[in-house]
């Protein structure tokens, strides 16, 4: 294929790589867990706080962890 491509390369950081995956990934929760709109905003919503909020938490654990 040489230098032809077919998409873009992204380069993400860890951080924006683990948001990018949480947001996904809440969606996903939010639409095949709940029947209304309504609580698929307010349950996706939920879950990505909880995914951000540990993703923060286990940076703060393993960097003082490293000493």
């Amino acid at each position: 294929y040489g230098e032809e491509r077919l998409m873009p390369k992204m380069n993400l950081s860890h951080l924006e790589a683990s948001i990018l995956f949480a947001l996904c990934a809440s969606i996903v929760l939010g639409l095949v867990t709940k029947r209304t709109d309504r609580e698929r905003l307010m349950y996706g919503l939920y879950c990505f706080v909880c995914f951000v909020g540990t993703l923060f938490g286990l940076g703060w654990l393993m960097y003082f962890g490293h000493g």
